[in-house]
């Protein structure tokens, strides 16, 4: 795919600028500092979702894996890391859009990242950590979710045709990248969902507790998926 449309792909409708790409002295639009990984073989560009307390993905300690645990989230490409920060803005008329700014850092050569599951070990987590938390909230009684769960946890039984890998991932990546992708909207609801049954401050913990492993089990199939070698489209 060329990189004007990989840029178009990853921004939409948004506005994405690059700061301190190799090669430039102000920020630049994010097509202007694609071309800068041009060389780079695509399984050499990873997605990394670190979270305090597991580094995995990340090189050694240093500014960029510090900025990727706050920002939890990063892209590693040899010797460059990118960190996305949304900004909001509000125009004179306010409205208020949003830009993103994928801040570029400089990386020891070569760098030690902390190991990743593939995709057969990550989809066999994450369908052990869904049984588990399922069990485990049924046991708690929670029941009371917010409207929007129903739809996303149906959605996790059935093909959802609008998530998708680009085409040269094979059929075990794209089929975990859809699932982790919709579990993910479910688990990012039901943070914010009311507590249901679990009405006092224990029993609310042990929802969160329950939920913490497949969290994680979610994050790390995603990366898995998006890592995955590619086979050709």
């Amino acid at each position: 795919m060329p990189f004007d449309e990989v840029a178009d792909e990853i921004a939409g409708d948004e506005e994405h600028l690059v700061a301190d790409a190799p090669g430039t002295w102000t920020d630049v639009p994010l097509r202007d500092a694609l071309p800068s990984l041009s060389k780079l073989p695509p399984d050499e560009i990873r997605l990394v979702l670190p979270a305090p307390g597991d580094p995995r993905g990340l090189p050694g300690p240093g500014p960029f894996a510090g900025a990727a645990l706050v920002a939890g989230e990063a892209v590693v490409a040899r010797e460059l890391g990118l960190i996305p920060e949304v900004r909001s803005h509000t125009s004179g008329s306010g409205v208020t859009f949003e830009t993103v700014l994928w801040r570029v850092f400089a990386l020891p050569a070569p760098t030690r990242a902390h190991s990743e599951p593939g995709t057969a070990e990550a989809e066999a987590e994450l369908s052990t950590a869904l049984a588990e938390a399922t069990s485990r909230l049924t046991r708690l009684d929670v029941a009371q979710w917010r409207p929007e769960l129903a739809g996303a946890l149906a959605a996790l039984r059935r093909p959802d045709a609008g998530i998708d890998l680009p085409p040269g991932f094979d059929p075990r990546a794209r089929r975990l990248f859809a699932r982790a992708s919709v579990l993910d909207r479910v688990l990012a609801l039901a943070e914010h969902a009311s507590p249901g049954s679990a009405v006092n401050a224990y029993e609310a913990h042990e929802r969160t507790d329950a939920l913490r492993p497949l969290v994680l089990a979610c994050r790390m199939a995603l990366v898995a998926s998006c890592n995955a070698p590619l086979t050709g489209s």
